[in-house]
């Protein structure tokens, strides 16, 4: 019996929508296991990002999708080669907008960039609340 095949990707995935769980979809399609690596609130205000949604509440919606078998903390650039090795990763994804800046990974397992959902992004929805409310507020946890 052959090994099950492990996917992994990446990202912040703050205002969680029909976008990331298409995503999730079509990348549990690919094999096995799912695991989600979720930027922390650290690693996002290194990058000079905020999120709307704090990283506890951001881990709690993604472990509650159907499609998500393990959800784990990304903490820094460097992780992912470590990552994938501690988890046996064959395949890691990202989005089509990381295009080629993940292929150095290609030495441990496949890495490929899906399309993104059209029409949903985290960015425009900030957008459209921001046109809808003024500045947006940061939620506090319910955690």
């Amino acid at each position: 019996m052959s090994r099950p095949r492990t996917v992994i990707t990446y990202g912040t995935y703050d205002l969680f929508h029909v976008g990331h769980v298409r995503l999730f979809e079509r990348l549990a399609a690919l094999g096995d296991r799912l695991i989600v690596a979720c930027s922390t609130d650290e690693f996002n205000a290194g990058k000079g990002k905020v999120t709307a949604v704090p990283f506890a509440d951001r881990v709690e919606m993604l472990r509650s999708c159907r499609f998500v078998d393990e959800v784990i903390a990304e903490e820094n650039w460097a992780q992912k080669r470590t990552d994938i090795v501690a988890h046996d990763v064959d395949l890691f994804a990202m989005g089509d907008d990381w295009a080629g800046k993940f292929d150095d990974l290609r030495d441990l397992c496949d890495v490929i960039y899906l399309p993104r959902t059209q029409n949903i992004s985290t960015t425009e929805l900030k957008a459209l609340i921001q046109q809808m409310r003024g500045p947006e507020p940061r939620l506090k946890s319910v955690s």
